[in-house]
């Protein structure tokens, strides 16, 4: 299948892929503190999260469905625009979708305890454990992983690009236009954003910072050159 893949979106696979794999093998408890992407306030934050969260993936399933995407969605956009502008926007999707989520992250800590950057020490009893410490710290920066966030500005832009062309829903199984697919995801996203149900571990902030980076992207383009292409 990658065979008659476009360069780019071949390496993105492969590397994530690589990562997984990579992650398995050295230990969740080792790789995810390292590489997932955590709050800058945090003490836990490192600059490089800020790109190796996008090739971290929480299971086999989260990978899978955004290598899915990436390859049905990527091989067009990187065969229309080249391996350059492909790469360009897919990393902005990327970092724009990291953050707007640690925006929110930030905005839910300044309207609770009037600061972007409150110090760990408020949240740990003063009697705690080093255990007990990383797993509170844990619980309250929290870490994002994963390449929806650029996978999301992917479909926004094919949607842009070709509206018109029919995609095949899984369930239920119906034909729909791309370009309501892409409004349909992205109500739907933006309803579970500003929900926020309990358990709901998905990081939607980050799939509609996708979207939105794209866009803006796609239109700085458009005014660049009179066109997407």
């Amino acid at each position: 299948m990658l065979q008659n893949t476009p360069q780019v979106v071949k390496n993105l696979i492969i590397l994530n892929v690589l990562m997984y794999l990579g992650s398995g093998l050295i230990g969740d408890s080792v790789a995810v503190p390292l590489l997932a992407g955590t709050y800058p306030g945090s003490p836990f934050f490192q600059p490089w999260q800020i790109i190796t969260h996008m090739f971290m993936h929480g299971d086999l399933g989260h990978i899978f469905f955004n290598m899915f995407a990436l390859f049905m969605f990527g091989s067009q956009l990187e065969r229309v625009w080249g391996p350059q502008r492909f790469l360009t926007y897919y990393m902005v999707c990327g970092l724009g979708a990291f953050a707007l989520h640690e925006l929110v992250v930030g905005l839910q800590f300044y309207s609770e305890l009037g600061t972007f950057f409150p110090a760990a020490e408020q949240f740990i009893s003063p009697n705690a454990s080093p255990l007990q410490r990383a797993r509170v710290l844990e619980m309250v920066y929290g870490r994002v992983v994963g390449a929806s966030g650029a996978v999301f500005g992917l479909l926004l832009a094919f949607g842009m690009l070709f509206p018109n062309t029919q995609l095949m829903l899984l369930f239920p199984p119906i034909p729909i236009r791309a370009k309501y697919f892409v409004m349909g995801y992205g109500a739907i996203e933006l309803m579970l954003a500003f929900q926020n149900s309990p358990g709901d571990n998905v990081a939607h902030f980050a799939h509609l910072g996708g979207m939105i980076f794209g866009y803006f992207l796609l239109k700085r383009w458009q005014q660049d050159r009179g066109h997407f292409y």
